[in-house]
């Protein structure tokens, strides 16, 4: 039996450290809080990992232990000496897309051939709800050009692979989430920058063809080496597969600080407002996902994973793409926030459907889905 006194210990130090971060506040000292609040998301990261029910949120919350270093030291995340951190978003990005290149293989695809009408409703559904829900709350936030333009950024991008373990822990259709990632993902170079010049042209300039080029070196690229990589080296590389994913899980903390650093002033002025519009469009994506299969007639694990597949985008591949638009401090906030924040209601979600049958005898076997999977 797992000794859980360490955990306990450090939620104790989580629990005295944001009591006393918001005594500072009160007492007009919130600048000088700063090391309480990263310890504070630290410490109670640590203590999550003693639970099981808990565990899963451990990442999102050393994200936001990140953040919050890069709020209250935004010099440090920015440049050492003449070198721009920010050059190291793209190959970042391209690390993490070969590895999950080295994730699939060709059988990812034929899911396609074997359920073209779940794959076709969800990336279709995809590639509508969110960039048009992303559109409408643009244009009500009343945000400057670029930032709003950064919400519909992210409502442009394909799906995470951080859907795929949502889907699996929500007893989901992991087979159809998996192949419908892969396909909104290799569709990215076409479909996010022609949506983005139809959508976000009224807020910003878009080269949609020099964005076409930017994820297709950051997409299709490294993937395809991924894959390539994955068919010569299969079952010959295994500390790979450990390997990438904690790659992956630090180059986009990474990321966000880097872009959470450039935009602190931004973030200062409007953050509240732009995490509820981002919580409002990640929301508005699983209640609409979810009912674009109820409207088709599909099951409800089919259903699970059209709300997932539509709520949960690539974070990643946004910042990736406002950074090479020169843009990261203005239209990559969205990005940035959404990150952390789907994964947030994504467990929530999953931890909810977890316990509700999907008339599935097999997959409402309570042994059928591990709880030790981890989100990543």
């Amino acid at each position: 039996m797992k000794n859980t006194t360490p955990y306990k210990i450090a939620l104790g130090v989580s629990l005295l450290c944001i009591l006393a971060a918001l005594v500072m506040a009160v007492t007009g000292h919130l600048a000088d809080a700063g090391p309480l609040f990263v310890t504070f998301f630290v410490a109670l990261a640590i203590g999550f990992r003693g639970y099981e029910h808990l565990k899963r949120f451990a990442y999102t919350v050393i994200i936001f232990a990140a953040v919050s270093l890069a709020m209250y030291y935004p010099a440090h995340f920015v440049s050492y000496g003449d070198f721009k951190f920010a050059v190291l978003i793209t190959p970042l990005i391209q690390l993490i897309m070969f590895g999950m290149g080295t994730s699939m293989s060709m059988h990812d695809f034929v899911g396609v051939v074997k359920t073209p009408k779940g794959v076709f409703i969800g990336v279709t559904s995809h590639f509508i709800i969110m960039p048009l829900i992303g559109f409408t709350l643009a244009s009500v936030s009343h945000f400057p050009p670029e930032i709003a333009a950064g919400i519909i950024l992210i409502g442009c991008s394909p799906n995470g692979m951080a859907s795929n373990v949502i889907s699996y822990l929500a007893k989901a259709n992991l087979a159809l989430s998996i192949t419908i990632t892969a396909v909104s993902t290799m569709l990215a170079p076409l479909l996010t920058p022609l949506l983005m010049k139809l959508l976000a042209g009224s807020f910003i300039q878009i080269d949609a063809f020099k964005m076409m080029f930017d994820i297709f070196k950051m997409v299709i690229v490294p993937i395809g080496a991924g894959l390539i990589f994955n068919r010569i080296f299969i079952g010959k590389v295994k500390w790979l597969d450990t390997a990438m994913p904690l790659v992956s899980m630090f180059g986009i903390t990474f990321i966000i600080v880097i872009i959470t650093a450039a935009g602190r002033a931004s973030l200062l002025t409007i953050g509240p407002l732009l995490l509820l519009l981002v919580l409002v469009h990640n929301l508005l994506g699983y209640t609409l996902g979810y009912w674009s299969g109820r409207l088709f007639k599909m099951n409800e694990r089919d259903c699970r994973t059209m709300a997932i597949e539509v709520g949960m985008q690539n974070g990643g591949l946004a910042s990736g793409i406002a950074k090479e638009m020169g843009k990261m401090a203005t239209v990559g906030l969205a990005p940035a926030v959404f990150g952390p924040l789907m994964n947030i209601t994504g467990s929530v979600l999953a931890s909810w459907w977890h316990k509700k049958p999907t008339g599935d005898a097999a997959v409402d076997n309570p042994n059928a889905v591990p709880e030790d999977v981890e989100l990543t």
